[in-house]
């Protein structure tokens, strides 16, 4: 993405390339925004995606085994109340201390505290009842389902955290394997709460796509930000190079203060 980005204010010019990145980052926020949206107008409805949870659900319960279910539930603990945030945290210093950038404390918790705000918010406005008790897998949670906090936050926090990381690797492989490395713990976290009967399946396509489109806004903020900053640092390196080699207008010694201690005034 930084390669692509210079050569769009290569191409374009700093300004141009701000509007294209705000344009691209609003796209794709409000694409996935939609996409949540309509999920979510599936369910109110009893629409198309809808009418595949009860399904999706029984085939989670005829596929479970002692031994997955231990498995898979001690995985979605990884993305509970208790254990995410500590697990956030630390990969939020380690960051913050192997890069010596403060990025990673400013991003990390914004990430963080605007997830939280859509899922508190998504299960607020749904109140949706979460699948029946007996399809189950116990620890049971009983707040709304709709939509998937684990999910949600999964999505963002990983993001964020492959986000991060690609700004330090060098090679497109390496960051490949950790897009990749990300995009699979979201999409098994969304996974687990489906098979241990947690949430229904809209509950986790929705907070696939509600992750994705604040993930999207807070990644695009901090481009532009830096494409500002840059332009700024630019603009102040130009600035200072021509008043260090213009002098001062009547020639004079800038140090001194004096016309008459510098060479030009003979």
């Amino acid at each position: 993405m930084r390669r692509l980005i210079d050569a769009l204010a290569h191409r374009l010019g700093p300004n141009a390339s701000m509007w294209t990145l705000l344009a691209v980052g609003a796209a794709l926020t409000l694409g996935f925004s939609w996409a949540g949206g309509e999920v979510y107008e599936s369910v109110v409805e009893r629409g198309a995606l809808w009418s595949m949870d009860q399904p999706v659900l029984e085939a989670a319960v005829g596929s479970r085994t002692p031994e997955l279910m231990a498995a898979i539930t001690a995985f979605t603990n990884l993305g509970g109340g208790i254990v995410a945030p500590i697990t956030a945290a630390a990969a939020m210093l380690l960051i913050a201390i192997r890069t010596r950038h403060w990025r990673a404390l400013v991003l990390m918790p914004a990430a963080a505290a605007g997830s939280l705000l859509v899922t508190a918010f998504g299960k607020g406005l749904t109140g949706r009842t979460r699948p029946p008790l007996e399809s189950a897998v116990a620890p049971y949670e009983y707040s709304a389902s709709f939509p998937s906090g684990h999910t949600l936050n999964a999505t963002v926090l990983a993001g964020i955290v492959v986000y991060l990381v690609c700004l330090r690797l060098q090679g497109g492989w390496q960051r490949a394997a950790a897009i990749a490395l990300g995009g699979l713990y979201a999409f098994a976290m969304g996974f687990s709460r489906v098979y241990l009967g947690h949430h229904w399946l809209t509950d986790v396509l929705a907070a696939w796509f509600l992750g994705l489109a604040w993930l999207s806004m807070v990644i695009f903020a901090h481009r532009v930000f830096r494409v500002v900053r840059d332009r700024r640092a630019v603009a102040r390196a130009l600035r200072q190079s021509r008043e260090s080699t213009s002098g001062p207008p009547d020639g004079g010694d800038i140090d001194s203060g004096s016309p008459e201690s510098s060479p030009s005034a003979s």
